[in-house]
């Protein structure tokens, strides 16, 4: 009888959707400022492309005036580096989407042991220490492995959820399992 009560009270939130490549870009920027490797990374970009549009600034306004070789030289490695931080997450998706996008609907359950993902070709069960750790965009979950870099990952958009009260519910199940960051 106890039994029986536990699995009917049991918490479980199920998700079913067709994989889209705003999901695996999604996951890819979420993840790029959830870990410290992800955000090194956009740190340099960034400031890489900081240091060339000060170069930039002190080539133009110089005494000896600009010059044009520098003046080049400093708005083609600025295009680049800010060229870099916009597009790796898109073309990391795309790589990404091309693996998963083949699987055709997956299917996902969540509940207190961990989550579960179905599809054509995949049967797959992350228990939470495999996942340990989770971040929320306004368009999915990305929950994470323990490691610096995040190299495993699970997304669970939220268009997958049929009502819409059980995003609430989904959430409870993750910060009562792992962590939020």
């Amino acid at each position: 009888m106890t039994e029986e009560r536990s699995t009917t009270t049991r918490d479980t939130v199920e998700l079913a959707y067709l994989p889209v490549l705003a999901d695996a870009v999604g996951a890819i920027r979420a993840r790029a400022k959830a870990t410290p490797s992800g955000r090194l990374q956009n740190g340099i970009l960034l400031a890489c492309g900081l240091l060339m549009l000060g170069a930039l600034v002190l080539n133009l306004i110089g005494r000896r005036g600009p010059s044009i070789g520098g003046t080049v030289f400093c708005v083609v490695a600025l295009a680049f580096f800010l060229g870099l931080y916009a597009l790796v997450p898109g073309l990391q998706g795309q790589q990404m989407h091309r693996m998963y996008a083949a699987q055709g609907e997956f299917r996902v359950v969540v509940d207190d042991d961990g989550v579960r993902q179905f599809s054509r070709d995949l049967d797959m069960t992350y228990r939470w220490p495999a996942l340990p750790r989770y971040t929320e965009t306004d368009e999915l979950f990305l929950l994470l492995t323990g490691d610096r870099h995040g190299v495993g990952m699970a997304i669970l958009p939220k268009r997958g959820i049929a009502a819409p009260a059980d995003i609430d519910r989904l959430r409870a199940i993750l910060d009562g399992n792992i962590t939020r960051i």
